[in-house]
């Protein structure tokens, strides 16, 4: 099966005055303020389709625009774009996610999925008023996900009475058109892993070096496997390009000092106050130099080079059983857009890709 390259539509642009300082900032820690801009989140999601990528991630915070509906624009501007917009399990009912899901189904054609999150952060999940620690969120989980299941799949009134949820004759009007792929889940704990293989069919693994990748693909697919189910693999992937890998390499030195820079500027208490920070804080990873730690610390990993380089390491993750890879990719100038095609042309190579493996 081809490699489905997955890029991001944010509701707004990131900060930064110019090009330059909006690449750098891309790295820094997300502002809990972010407005919807109409004519980015269309722009966006048409130049990914352009581009050739196949879909595109929204993601979700207690005070971002929600994604159901930066989706919906999304959708709304292409034709062929997929979305998967993420979606955190306890912000909602099951039902009304499940009504959801499958009104953006029918009005996209086909071309929506959820991303289901448990929240990683609990002072960002208390904002939403959830103050289920994260164990006791697991379990909500996992009766949210049969009961939304469930619910797309009755054809009969539903009763159902649970430690989180009761329903009394729901039954849906809509569903989605029968596909392949409506559900995706991450989380690196057993409980996450657990609930991927008994609800979703797209399974995200943490970016981690490729021997441990491996390893979690193959835990995730046995798993799976003793529920008679199998999983598609998504793994997320920094990425810097130039045209050659000397001045990658240059400009990933640029991005470092430029965003640590930036962020430590006129904006510095918008970045302290970042979702981000607030999952370190609760983590231990927090200190004086809290920003510039972050900043390192997301591109620390990032695959560096010209575009056949970074299309060579993707292929190794292909080959090691990814079946998504998402292109953590700004594109801020034409020379990002070209740089980008570039990247996606060495990868529907399928030489090139055979070449690599």
């Amino acid at each position: 099966m081809e490699l489905e390259l997955r890029g991001g539509v944010r509701a707004a642009p990131v900060l930064g005055d110019t090009p330059a300082e909006r690449q750098a900032l891309r790295w820094a820690p997300d502002p809990r303020e972010r407005t919807a801009d109409p004519a980015h989140i269309s722009r966006t999601a048409r130049e990914l389709e352009e581009d050739g990528l196949d879909s595109a991630l929204v993601v979700q915070s207690s005070s971002w625009p929600d994604p159901w509906l930066v989706a919906g624009w999304a959708l709304a501007a292409t034709s062929r774009l997929r979305i998967a917009a993420a979606h955190r399990i306890g912000t909602t009912s099951p039902t009304t996610a499940a009504r959801a899901l499958a009104t953006l189904d029918r009005l996209s054609g086909g071309r929506i999925s959820a991303h289901l999150i448990i929240g990683s952060s609990d002072t960002d999940v208390a904002r939403d008023g959830d103050t289920l620690p994260k164990e006791g969120r697991y379990r909500r989980a996992e009766e949210y996900l049969s009961v939304l299941t469930r619910y797309l799949a009755t054809e009969t009134d539903l009763d159902h009475h649970g430690e989180y949820y009761t329903l009394r004759a729901a039954r849906p009007g809509l569903r989605p058109a029968p596909r392949g792929e409506l559900l995706s889940f991450g989380g690196s704990s057993p409980q996450g892993v657990e609930l991927a293989a008994r609800y979703a069919q797209v399974y995200a693994v943490p970016p981690l070096p490729l021997p441990d990748t491996r390893r979690r693909i193959a835990e995730a697919r046995a798993v799976a496997a003793r529920h008679g189910r199998t999983l598609r693999i998504w793994r997320h992937v920094t990425v810097v390009l130039a045209d050659t890998d000397t001045a990658a390499q240059q400009h990933l030195r640029r991005l470092r000092r430029d965003a640590i820079r930036l962020a430590a500027g006129p904006e510095a208490a918008r970045h302290l106050d970042a979702v981000a920070l607030d999952r370190d804080r609760e983590r231990g990873l927090a200190g004086p130099d809290q920003i510039a730690s972050y900043i390192r610390r997301n591109l620390a990993n990032a695959y560096t080079g010209s575009p056949a380089t970074v299309a060579s390491r993707i292929n190794l993750l292909r080959a090691a059983g990814v079946d998504i890879v998402q292109l953590d990719l700004p594109t801020e100038t034409a020379q990002d857009r070209v740089l980008r095609r570039e990247l996606v042309n060495h990868l529907r190579n399928p030489l090139a890709a055979r070449r690599s493996w």
